[in-house]
């Protein structure tokens, strides 16, 4: 299979929970390459004694529906959560600047939300969203770190929306910043 995604190629978002990192990671993935689907993109991460395994896969319709239905033949002999979904490639997306948004703060229940909320008043998506907490070395306090990738309308003016942040951070007295996105070399 190629790795130009063809006009009659369709997505497929799949989601698997389960304990065997390595061996759930090896078995999904394989499965994908043996029904000729191509993974477009993929995460994992640890989450205590839980794995999570995120993958988008492409391929043409009878492949896709294969896939599932092996998905779930495995899900249920592996012990898996596993859910998927159908998707679409985002081709009409209004012009945006993808921007990161780092916060480091004293861990409080509501921050998550709180950010999540003020981009959503906004009108600003949320691309992505990483987040972990540790307790601070000196002091033991317990803090959170999180990063979100952000796509700014490209109408939005960036020194308002700076305003906007720093006013909002000053509120919830949260050390963050606000800069464009730059790949990783």
């Amino acid at each position: 299979m190629s790795t130009a995604n063809s006009q009659r190629d369709q997505f497929l978002v799949i989601n698997a929970m389960g304990s065997q990192t390595t061996s759930m990671v090896t078995t999904l993935t394989r499965l994908c390459l043996e029904q000729r689907c191509l993974i477009v993109s993929s995460r994992m991460s640890r989450h205590g004694t839980c794995t999570s395994l995120l993958l988008q896969v492409s391929g043409n319709w009878d492949a896709l529906a294969r896939l599932e239905n092996l998905m779930l033949t495995i899900a249920k002999r592996e012990h898996l959560t596993l859910s998927m979904n159908r998707s679409r490639s985002l081709e009409e997306r209004p012009q945006a600047l993808p921007y990161n948004v780092f916060v480091t703060a004293a861990q409080r229940p509501e921050l998550c939300a709180e950010l999540c909320t003020f981009f959503q008043q906004i009108e600003i998506e949320i691309e992505e969203l990483f987040s972990f907490t540790y307790m601070a070395q000196h002091t033991g306090t317990a803090m959170l770190n999180m990063t979100l990738t952000i796509a700014i309308p490209a109408k939005t003016q960036l020194s308002w929306l700076r305003e906007q942040f720093l006013d909002f951070c000053d509120e919830l007295n949260l050390d963050a910043v606000i800069e464009p996105w730059r790949p990783i070399h």
